[in-house]
């Protein structure tokens, strides 16, 4: 229940993004400068976290012996996460990318193929390829109906251009996250903390950041005071606070595809949070009837998920508990 809680938290630190994001590119910031200045200010935060825990120096080294991988894997987890959600910013309202981010739940447990997991046998240690888990699946399909239902009203409005444009960058980081995530997982293997892996990712990323404020100087000028002071609030909310509680919920239940899921599925209560905050930050309308009862859907469908996963823990508990 602790990896639940701890996702349903991150996903309202998360939901501060999505309104921020919108806001800043209503009043005329670049996404650029909104992605490369969240990940700019994470890194003296959480340099300040992990020095006052004295665990840079081991993080220095773990990075040292594999820095491609930590490049490359920090690059798709942040870089090809964040970005195309910045740009999606562009073209569609925060409810509409809060809503189409929630497909990293069905990306996420897409992905179990792509990993190894570690089982006890007779003969000692075996690695197995993951699998996609299916029961699980199910209650995320659930989850993503309630979503569809509470914006259908509103998604009715935009063009079709618009949607497919705001929801293709969405896609492509609703992949990136959870690939990236669970790959610097399997790189550290438990050797690193949950602070100590974030600001990893962010040393590794900058070289993207670095490229992409660049061009962002060249094409877009420098960023105003306002979009600086609201990618403070992202960096710190987001960026820091948010990323290491839900980092902290996949270690929880790290090797576990299934409870990993649910953990990753607490993230559709982003979208309720961004409705709320749009409303009242950006007089964004009151959603309708069908809307909340959409959003009960989510609800339902995380309880499920949740006592689905819990269900499963309990009878393997049990089959060992007869083996023995």
């Amino acid at each position: 229940m602790r990896p639940i809680l701890l996702g349903i938290l991150a996903a309202f630190f998360f939901s501060i993004t999505f309104i921020l994001n919108r806001s800043m590119e209503l009043s005329g910031g670049s996404w650029i400068w909104s992605a490369s200045l969240r990940y700019f200010f994470m890194l003296p935060f959480l340099l300040i976290i992990v020095i006052s825990r004295k665990n840079l120096t081991e993080l220095f080294e773990e990075m040292k012996s594999q820095l491609k991988l930590w490049i490359s894997w920090s690059t798709i987890g942040f870089g090809l996460f964040y970005a195309p959600i910045c740009f999606a910013a562009v073209y569609s309202p925060g409810w509409l990318i809060a809503s189409s981010w929630q497909i990293t739940i069905l990306s996420g447990s897409l992905l179990a193929p792509l990993f190894f997991l570690t089982v006890q046998t007779p003969n000692g240690p075996r690695k197995i390829r993951g699998k996609i888990p299916f029961k699980g699946l199910g209650m995320s399909l659930l989850i993503i109906f309630g979503i569809v239902l509470m914006q259908t009203e509103l998604a009715k409005k935009l063009t079709i251009s618009t949607v497919l444009i705001g929801i293709i960058p969405i896609i492509i980081a609703s992949f990136a996250y959870p690939l990236g995530n669970r790959k610097m997982m399997e790189i550290c293997d438990g050797k690193l903390d949950v602070y100590q892996r974030v600001l990893g990712m962010t040393i590794a990323s900058l070289p993207f950041w670095i490229i992409l404020s660049i061009y962002g100087l060249f094409t877009e000028g420098l960023p105003s005071q306002g979009q600086i002071s609201q990618s403070l609030i992202v960096a710190l909310s987001s960026g820091v606070i948010a990323t290491v509680l839900f980092f902290q919920a996949t270690d929880i239940v790290r090797g576990n595809m299934q409870k990993l899921g649910a953990v990753e599925a607490t993230q559709s209560m982003e979208v309720l949070f961004t409705v709320i905050g749009e409303i009242f930050f950006l007089s964004s309308p009151i959603p309708s009837i069908i809307s909340w009862f959409g959003m009960m859907i989510i609800m339902i469908g995380m309880i499920l998920h949740s006592y689905l996963s819990q269900k499963i823990k309990i009878v393997k508990e049990s089959k060992e508990t007869v083996n023995l």
